[in-house]
């Protein structure tokens, strides 16, 4: 861990030489930090608002793929391809801030051997001169982790005695407006007292967590209300993101040194600048890439018909040609449907024609006794002749003979008239053979 924490330590080192502040050294360390960061989080934040901009789409493919999860995430797939976005670009590059805060922190809990650069050989004999000089070190474990941030105080109060040890060793003044960062913050600020230096800095070190938690949660709401709508997975999952690094920050301020609280601070403070001014200017871009996408969707869309129209006609005309590249299975469901269309049109070409109904006049296509098996059309006109067995019928009162029953009559309608003018027992036979078909 040491090779990545020691360039931010001398980093850090530097700044702290050029300012002769801790507390500006660590405000101008994070934004030294976010200017080397500025192209991937650039990168993440368009890569997300563009693909943010894909959400009514992702509705759509949705809602049109609803019972066909794995066709709808070959859509999705599809057409983050087309597009050529990688949803997983915006969360890999958000990470790369937690190694630098680690690295941090490693740099501030080792000064002497990782800010400074003091060799092992040089760190040995400060050992021994601190031994000489009656200094001990505080017991516990959380007074063991930060060592040598106690020495380098130490140091710093007797530097002549160390000075020529090695050249890279240099006086540390962890002090910020009244404020000892290399101190935890205490969260029982019910013991605060006014002894050993007053309230101020007990209540300065306790606020910079509290200051801390707020401006994560508020850079968290800025950056959500300014991408736009979002797909119910993201918004939920930015949601729980919008609760859970406020309260990580509030803890890593109380368990560390209060120069990883500061730090914490700045880095919000130019996350919410770097935000608003990103999203300013992808904006514009974005909306200039949406214009032209809707372009050409239309044009592909205009193409798509065109073609259609030009098929549609050369079938009509017979002058299609098979398309050698035409896939096995398309191939297959236009000779499955060739082989349909060619046996109803045998069907239709051997059906019985009209001439045969004059033959079977109770004949419909293939129903052979849709209008009754004892169906004439002329059994009510003034020339009818009966057949053998079968009762003449009389005439209407009027004189006037009924009208015959056309083809379109309904089923059994001229036996059932029979039935009720002659009611002979062949007219019964008549109509129960009717009922019977």
């Amino acid at each position: 861990m040491d090779f990545i924490a020691k360039p931010f330590g001398w980093l850090l080192m530097w700044l702290y030489e050029l300012t002769n502040n801790y507390g500006v050294a660590v405000f101008l360390f994070a934004f030294v930090v976010k200017v080397v960061l500025l192209y991937f989080s650039a990168k993440s934040k368009k890569s997300m608002m563009r693909q943010t901009r894909f959400t009514p789409y992702l509705k759509e493919l949705e809602a049109r793929y609803e019972g066909n999860k794995q066709k709808y995430q070959e859509e999705v797939a599809k057409l983050y391809k087309e597009e050529k976005i990688n949803p997983m670009s915006g969360c890999l590059w958000s990470l790369l801030p937690f190694p630098i805060l680690l690295a941090l922190y490693r740099a501030i809990r080792f000064p002497i051997t990782i800010m400074m650069g003091v060799s092992a050989e040089a760190y040995a004999r400060i050992q021994e001169v601190l031994a000489t000089l009656g200094y001990e070190a505080a017991e516990g474990a959380r007074s063991a982790a930060y060592a040598q941030i106690y020495e380098s105080q130490f140091i710093t109060a007797n530097f002549d005695k160390f000075s020529g040890i090695s050249d890279k060793l240099r006086t540390l003044n962890y002090s910020f407006l009244g404020i000892d960062l290399s101190v935890q913050p205490n969260f029982r600020f019910w013991q605060f007292s006014s002894e050993n230096g007053g309230l101020w800095p007990q209540i300065g070190l306790f606020l910079i967590p509290v200051v801390a938690a707020v401006l994560s949660w508020l850079q968290s709401k800025i950056s959500m209300s300014m991408s736009g709508p979002q797909d119910p997975q993201t918004a939920s999952t930015n949601r729980t993101m919008t609760m859970m690094m406020p309260l990580m920050s509030l803890w890593i301020g109380f368990v560390m040194p209060g120069a990883l609280g500061l730090y914490w601070i700045a880095t919000s403070v130019f996350q919410i600048i770097q935000d608003y001014a990103l999203t300013k200017i992808f904006a514009k871009q974005l909306d200039a890439e949406d214009a032209e996408r809707n372009e050409r969707l239309r044009a592909r869309a205009e193409e798509i018909e065109r073609k259609k129209e030009e098929t549609r006609k050369l079938r009509e005309e017979g002058a299609t040609v098979v398309n050698p590249n035409t896939s096995k299975r398309k191939m297959q469901k236009g000779e499955k449907q060739k082989t349909l269309e060619s046996a109803n049109k045998w069907e239709n070409a051997n059906r019985p024609k009209k001439e045969a109904e004059a033959d079977e006049p109770s004949r419909v296509g293939d129903r052979p006794y849709a209008r009754g098996r004892a169906y004439r059309p002329d059994r009510f006109g003034p020339n009818f002749v009966p057949d053998a067995g079968e009762t003449p019928e009389e005439p209407a009162a009027s004189g006037e003979a009924p009208e015959a029953p056309t083809e379109e009559s309904p089923i059994g309608v001229s036996s059932i008239a029979q039935g009720e003018i002659g009611g002979s027992e062949d007219s019964e036979e008549t109509c129960t053979d009717n009922n019977g078909e």
